[in-house]
């Protein structure tokens, strides 16, 4: 029997190290049984590389710890149809948020399913308060998304070192850009 620690964050910049810490208060766990990976919780476990290739080691008897539910799949259905191939696979899961849950018996199917269900309503009103917020923004006339890589006269520039018979790796590293943003400023250029 292994311990295995499932950990995902959604973004690069987020670390698992809580989760971890979380996890090895309560259990053993080597190296090797620890499974980390920075994917959006949007996308479905079948979905997920590192929790396949964690699946693919785990035998009956193993159990598998997570510190949230969402760690395990993205919405009640994909939650529920993990669970579900977990306990085929004879493996236990080990939510520290829900303490000691047995998803082999009527009482832990229905309190995990109960507790999927909240989860995806979480999830649904965040996406409706970030919608609002972002029609709110918009209304506001707030500008939305990234801003411009190149300034105005960062453009101009570029485009009289171009006149000056600079190639475009010369430009790039004079102005301390990449080659693709000095690209885009000439192909602009072009277009207007």
């Amino acid at each position: 029997m292994a311990i295995f620690a499932y950990l995902r964050v959604s973004t690069e910049e987020q670390t698992t190290d809580n989760q971890l810490k979380e996890i090895k208060e309560k259990f053993h766990i080597t190296p090797d049984y620890v499974f980390a990976e920075h994917i959006s919780g949007s996308v479905a476990a079948k979905r997920r590389p590192v929790f396949l290739e964690m699946i693919g080691k785990m035998r009956a008897g193993d159990i598998l710890t997570v510190t949230k539910l969402d760690r395990v799949g993205r919405d009640m259905i994909d939650v529920v149809t993990t669970i579900r191939e977990l306990t085929d696979l004879g493996v236990t899961l080990k939510c520290l948020q829900l303490g000691d849950i047995d998803p082999k018996t009527s009482v832990g199917r229905l309190t995990l399913g109960i507790l999927s269900m909240v989860a995806d309503f979480e999830r649904d009103l965040i996406v409706e308060r970030t919608k609002s917020g972002i029609a709110r923004a918009k209304a506001q006339g707030k500008k939305l998304g990234r801003p411009k890589a190149l300034t105005d006269k960062m453009v101009l520039k570029i485009r009289n070192d171009a006149a000056k018979r600079m190639n475009i790796s010369q430009i790039a590293r004079e102005n301390g850009l990449s080659r693709r943003s000095v690209k885009r400023a000439l192909e602009q250029a072009i277009k207007e």
